[in-house]
This record gives structure tokens, C-alpha cells and sequence, in this order.
């Protein structure tokens, strides 16, 4: 029997991914509401009770109200939006992130699927902080580079446009109040004491990501040189499929954001020396960084092989 599948906010970016990466799959019945009655209320709570999956592609005032029209109890929902990522009874959706996270994805009715910066940065400091390497209380800092597909249409619509402003064909910073709305997750699945200082940059490319972390040696609990975080690191992640650690000293000496687009990898890369390290974690934002991260999830949530219908 197929899994009955709906996005709702099919239409967006992720939601478009989602479909992309799904679609054509002979293990899925995707459910779609017509584009008319997108915003009906008694038909969109038709469509979200009659599924097996929900994707939740939306703002988070609309995921919340989504997860309210749903009164099946076998309705099992992905959210993709800030909304539930750190929500009492939601399972955070990085397996990879401990041995424990994919068995509670498995068994989980509710799953908030990663932010993409956060994504970057939890991916490169929950381990280290799991492994006693990091501090709980160290001050990090991390910069995240994306590409313009993760504003969303407007954005896209705002690169693309003939007759942009010439700003946007440079590096744009922007969270400037440093209260990115990625924030909370990633202090509360990494184990950080205080937030992070994060400051994200968009830049013009449509897809792509490169989130490092810049540590100084000498404030880690042993003192570790770049190397031995790197080995460390790859130990942590040790046959994981779509998460990979460089071998250090094997990277050309340049990463550029768009290496891992159009697919659902990411790369750990370590650089430094003995007395100072940087970790990128480099991926795509549409895919580990959004919607591949989705599938993955809706995968493990069902039993299958997790990298069906997803791109190495």
C-alpha cells in the first residue's frame, strides 16, 4: 500500500523540493489540493487528515494552525518551519546528530526538521560539545554563507529580476541584532550555554552552503590541535551515509558554498593549526540545509532505506 503524502505550502520553494524529490516515486501517493481552495480552511483540514505524512511547507503561524486542524491520530507531520523546532513533543529531525536521534525519529508522530543555518552549526559544534572537547560556555562564533534560494521566492524573485539593484551582486550580511530566528535550536541541540554570535551572509548564487565556526585552541578542554578535532570529528560520524568528515589536510585550500548543491551531503572540512581551528560544514540549503533533510526524515519515519529518492 502507499504512503499517502501531503504538502501543504506545496508551492513554495521547500514544498517544491519536497515534490521534486518525491514525486515520481512508486512508494508514494501524493495527495494535492487544488490551488484554488490552497487557503479553504475545511479543505486544507480534508487534505491534512487524510494522509499518512504531512509536510508542513509554511510560515509559523500557518504550521501552527495546520498541526491544529489535524485530529487523525495516525497523521504523522514534518514541519519545516521555526515553529515546533524546540516545542515540548517534537522530535528534532538531524539523525545524525547522536545513536539516539534516528530511533526517536522512527518512532515520532512529530518532527521539526533542522533550519538550514542551524543545520551548519549544530552539525560541527553538538558533537564537540558531546565529546568534551567544547565547552558548554565557550563563546562561539559562527558565519554562515547560503545562497539566495533560502529567502524564498522573493528573494529569488529579487536576484533574479533584470533590473536589480547592483548591491546584490556582492555579499550581504544581514541578522545585524543577532537574534536570528535559528538561534534557539541551535543553543538547545548543540548544549550551549549562552546563543551563539551568528552572523549570516547571502551571496549571489542560488544554492549552497558553508556555515564555519572559528575556535581558539587553547580555550578547548585538552587543548587539541586542528588535526586531532578532525579526527575526533570523523570518529563521531563514522558510517553515516550523507554526513562526511574531510580527511584534514586533504582540502584544496579554497571551499566554495556551491560544492555540495543538488545534493543531500555534508562535508565536515577541518583547517588550521595547533593553536587555532575552523569548521565548515558544507551542504546545500535546499537539500540537508531543507527538503532533503524532510525526505530523510519521512524515510526513517517509515521504515525505508533512508537515502530513497535522495541524491548523494
Amino acid at each position: 500500500m502507499k504512503t499517502k503524502v501531503y504538502i501543504d505550502g506545496q508551492s513554495g520553494t521547500t514544498g517544491l523540493q519536497i515534490y521534486d524529490r518525491i514525486g515520481s516515486r512508486a512508494d508514494v501517493e501524493l495527495l494535492r489540493i487544488d490551488e484554488d481552495k490552497r487557503h479553504d480552511a475545511k479543505e486544507r483540514r480534508k487534505f491534512l487528515n487524510a494522509a499518512d505524512i504531512v509536510f508542513l511547507c509554511l510560515p509559523d503561524d500557518g504550521a501552527r494552525e495546520a498541526v491544529a486542524m489535524i485530529d487523525n491520530p495516525d497523521v504523522r507531520v514534518i514541519d519545516a518551519s521555526t515553529a515546533h523546532r524546540t516545542a515540548e513533543g517534537w522530535v528534532y529531525g538531524f539523525p545524525e546528530l547522536s545513536p539516539g536521534q534516528r530511533k526517536a525519529i522512527a518512532a515520532a508522530k512529530r518532527v521539526a526538521n533542522p533550519g538550514c543555518h542551524a543545520t551548519g552549526l549544530i552539525s560541527t559544534t553538538a558533537p564537540l560539545v558531546r565529546m568534551g572537547i567544547l565547552p558548554a560556555d565557550y563563546p562561539v562564533t559562527c558565519t554562515s554563507l547560503t545562497g539566495y534560494s533560502g529567502g524564498g521566492r522573493k528573494m529569488i524573485a529579487a536576484y533574479e529580476a533584470p533590473d536589480r539593484p547592483d548591491e546584490l551582486s556582492a555579499p550581504g550580511l544581514y541578522g545585524l541584532t543577532l537574534r536570528h530566528k535559528h538561534l534557539p535550536e541551535m543553543q538547545k541541540m548543540t548544549g550551549l550555554t549562552y546563543p551563539p554570535v551568528f552572523v549570516p551572509v547571502v551571496d549571489d548564487y542560488y544554492r549552497g552552503m558553508a556555515s564555519t565556526i572559528l575556535l581558539q585552541n587553547r580555550l578547548l578542554n585538552g587543548k587539541p590541535g586542528a588535526e586531532d578535532i578532525a579526527e575526533r570529528l570523523s570518529d563521531y560520524y563514522r558510517g553515516e551515509h550523507f554526513v562526511n568528515v574531510v580527511p584534514f589536510g586533504t582540502n584544496p585550500g579554497t571551499i566554495y558554498a556551491g560544492q555540495n548543491a543538488g545534493t543531500n551531503r555534508l562535508d565536515i572540512i577541518v583547517c588550521g593549526n595547533e593553536d587555532q581551528t575552523a569548521v565548515t560544514a558544507l551542504f546545500d540549503n535546499l537539500g540537508k540545509g531543507a527538503s532533503g533533510a524532510a525526505v530523510q526524515n519521512m524515510n526513517i519515519m517509515l521504515g525505508l532505506d533512508e537515502t530513497a529518492g535522495l541524491e548523494d
